[in-house]
């Protein structure tokens, strides 16, 4: 009887055996059913094995600076830069696989542990989604449905995928990739820009604590978005922490020391009217697109043949130096607040009642405004939508809520309640300002300020606007009569009215030029104390003497491109030039007389580095390098003795006391050599200064948007007071940071100089020539 108790209890045993076998069996051939049926797309169709090898994501177009510096991106809607595993550092990486992956390096793309606890539990103790599965989510799965049909699908997908991935990659580039694909929130596309933007730095330099807080907006970055919900965003970090310190990546007492660090937000939006060189990324924009059209790039299967430089993530390597347009920003920023401030002063309601234009009548301003308001986003919008222009007309009077641009606000801007019109008005009392900074023997542009806020005032005022060029146009006179004439410029010329008759050089009418202060001295000056002093009467005796035709030959040959008429009144600077060519112009009085194009791109790459572009020099012989040291040395007497010498000297406020409020960085005394030029135009409708010194030329031009926005005098109104004051802060700042490498030398002086500019020298040869002239009349044939 016992042995047969025996056998059953054996058989039963062996049963179970049995059904354990087939159950797990079957489980296996479920499951490779499952794996089989989805490579097969019963399950909905996979992303073929090519684009597995090389997914496909929307890279943004970097701004590289000459210093490598990240200037700014193109973009649409993703603001995503690449960056490889190596410039991720180690509390990062440890972060993400202690919160979101602990088995990430043990695993083949599929955690079967956490996959059993997952449904024990029912997800009650925490998902078992790996960094592998959340990537192929990302990249090829899609937004969790809400469907369980599904959502079952779907993970059955990303298991699969998450499979291919860890084939065809190394763990190190499923992290690397896994942090570039995430989007982190309020702009922030991918770790780079994601640090960037929340901390200000690159993620390389990223602390612990600060990893922690990005590793943990992984949960949801919508949810947990730090410029909303800092607190829940403080909890979810320190849980990172906390899963840091259980996995020993950290220590507990470290955990302790870091979770009770507050959140140091230094937000940092990336936007393409905000952060370090707007104007000029934005011009570089324009450039791109010119580039992209001529050329297109080899086209493979159905891929466009066009670059797109939203998504292309194209690399722009540019010559802007970003220390020096930090430098030239914080100048321009730090003197138009107080010269603003001063232009509203003199400009309110009592005591200009026109403001803010001046000297114009009713007419005058209404024509103004009429066609401000044609040109404006408002009307263009409102004709495109069919609307009358009763109605149109009819909305510029009606007030409504608005931001405004505000020199004294921290953001600079304010919210107020204004009508269109007034708005308009508003805007047209803000002087504006351009700045551009170039090294003239190579040509490439290291500093470019468009205007005091690109925001509100997208114009480019240093390649879109031309204004006159007053004073500064001189040189190029002075140069063409050295040239020609091989003078010295110790030369004399009298101060003297001068006219040059009708039916001259292209008069019409006789041209009599009046000096600013409308004085004639009646002695002689020097031309080197006539440009120092902007005498009008000496520059037009010489455009006299060499005529305007080779004048105006030779400033086309130094990259002025707009009309110029070959009139002699061009000498004072009638004509209207940018700051770009202007600044590329006197370039070639600092380069020995060759002109070189001023050039902002040097390279670009594609998103693998393969070079598309690399820029040659544009360069042209112009000058000898006589006469160009020559024009260098006049240029000196500006600075020594001229409307530039505030940038050496101090105590100039004994005699104007308020010019502290103005005259920012005052004084400056910069004492090495400078050569420069101020340009004022009529009715100090523009201020202009030229500085040089041997390996950087700047250009600055301060105006209203309007000639009838002005200063009412010259003692504000000069480029001397409006333009100058940049340039000495901006060189300032320069000179603070040796690494920057601003010469203070003096200018390369040529061998063997054929013209005389030591004056003492001059006067001896001339005294000689006169006794030998004195000697020979006296002589009997």
């Amino acid at each position: 009887m016992a042995k047969e108790v025996k056998k059953k209890t054996t058989n039963s045993f062996s049963k179970f055996i049995l059904w354990f076998w087939i159950l797990f069996g079957s489980g296996i051939a479920i499951v490779a059913l499952i794996f089989l049926s989805a490579s097969w797309g019963l399950f909905g169709e996979l992303p073929p094995y090519e684009y597995l090898e090389n997914p496909q994501t929307n890279l943004a177009s970097q701004i590289i600076s000459s210093d490598g510096n990240l200037l700014g991106k193109f973009y649409l809607d993703d603001n995503r830069t690449d960056v490889k595993f190596d410039e991720l550092p180690d509390n990062l990486v440890n972060a993400l696989i202690a919160t979101e992956d602990v088995r990430f390096n043990s695993h083949s793309g599929i955690d079967a542990w956490g996959t059993l606890r997952a449904f024990v539990y029912l997800g009650s103790k925490g998902g078992a989604s790996t960094i592998s599965q959340q990537l192929a989510r990302q990249l090829f799965v899609g937004v969790r449905s809400r469907n369980k049909f599904e959502t079952i699908q779907q993970k059955i997908k990303e298991w699969v995928l998450a499979i291919r991935l860890e084939r065809s990659y190394t763990k190190e580039e499923i992290i690397s990739m896994y942090f570039n694909i995430y989007d982190f929130g309020n702009n922030a596309d991918g770790i780079r820009s994601a640090s960037r933007i929340y901390f200000g730095k690159e993620p390389k330099d990223l602390k612990t604590e600060e990893s922690a807080m990005l590793v943990g907006m992984f949960k949801n970055s919508s949810l947990f978005n730090p410029m909303r919900r800092e607190e829940m965003v403080k909890d979810r970090r320190d849980v990172v922490l906390a899963q840091m310190a259980k996995y020993d990546f950290i220590t507990d007492v470290e955990k302790d020391s870091l979770q009770a660090t507050k959140m140091d937000i230094n937000y940092n939006p990336e936007t393409h009217s905000v952060g370090l060189a707007t104007y000029f990324r934005m011009y570089l924009q324009r450039f791109m697109k010119d580039w992209i059209d001529k050329n297109p790039k080899p086209a493979i299967g159905d891929e466009s043949d066009r670059y797109n430089l939203y998504l292309d993530g194209l690399k722009i390597y540019t010559t802007i130096d970003s220390k020096m347009q930090a430098n030239a920003e914080e100048a321009v920023n730090e003197h138009m607040t107080k010269l603003q401030a001063e232009f509203f002063h003199q400009n309110t309601p009592d005591r200009n009642k026109t403001a803010p234009f001046l000297d114009i009548t009713p007419e005058e301003t209404k024509s103004i405004m009429e066609r401000a308001m044609k040109n404006s986003e408002r009307w263009k919008i409102m004709k495109s939508e069919g609307k009358s222009e009763k109605q149109i007309r009819e909305s510029f009077d009606k007030k409504t809520e608005m931001t405004v641009f505000d020199w004294k606000s921290q953001t600079k801007e304010k919210d107020t309640i204004l009508t269109p019109m007034d708005s308009i008005r508003y805007y047209k009392t803000f002087l504006r300002t351009a700045m551009m900074s170039m090294e003239p023997q190579t040509g490439h542009v290291k500093a470019w300020v468009g205007g005091i806020n690109y925001k509100h005032f997208q114009y480019d005022n240093v390649i879109q606007g031309a204004r006159q060029a007053g004073s500064t146009f001189k040189p190029f006179v002075y140069a063409a009569a050295i040239d020609q004439l091989r003078l010295s410029p110790c030369e004399t010329r009298p101060d003297t009215q001068y006219c040059i008759e009708a039916g001259k050089h292209g008069n019409v009418e006789p041209w009599c030029p009046r000096n600013s202060d409308m004085k004639y001295s009646g002695t002689s000056y020097s031309l080197k104390r006539a440009l120092a002093n902007s005498v009008n009467t000496v520059t037009a005796q010489l455009i006299d003497e060499v005529g305007p035709k080779s004048v105006v030959s030779m400033v086309r040959n130094l990259g002025l491109s707009g009309e110029i008429l070959e009139v002699p009144s061009i000498a004072l600077g009638t004509l209207d030039v940018n700051v770009y060519e202007m600044v590329g112009a006197y370039g070639a009085f600092a380069n020995q007389g060759v002109y070189v194009k001023p050039v902002m791109v040097t390279r670009i790459e594609n998103k693998d580095g393969t070079v598309l572009y690399e820029y040659v020099p544009e360069t042209k012989d112009v000058l000898s390098k006589d006469v160009s040291y020559a024009i260098l040395d006049l240029m000196k007497g500006v600075t020594q003795g001229g409307s530039g010498t505030r940038l050496r000297t101090t105590g100039y406020n004994k005699w104007r006391p308020e010019y502290d409020e103005i005259i920012t960085g005052y004084p400056y005394q910069l004492t090495n050599p400078i050569a420069g030029k101020t340009g004022t135009t009529q009715n100090n409708s523009d201020g202009w200064f030229m500085g040089m010194v041997p390996n950087l030329v700047t250009g600055v031009w301060v105006g209203g948007e309007e000639r009838a926005v002005h200063f009412k005098s010259i003692t504000y109104g000069q480029g001397a007071s409006m333009a100058l004051p940049i340039w000495g802060l901006y060189m300032t700042k320069n000179y603070a940071n040796e690494e920057l490498g601003i010469s203070k030398e003096d200018f390369e002086r040529p061998e063997n100089m054929s013209i005389e500019i030591d004056c003492d020298k001059f006067s001896a040869g001339i005294k000689q020539d006169n006794d030998v002239e004195d000697d020979l009349e006296d002589l009997d044939f």
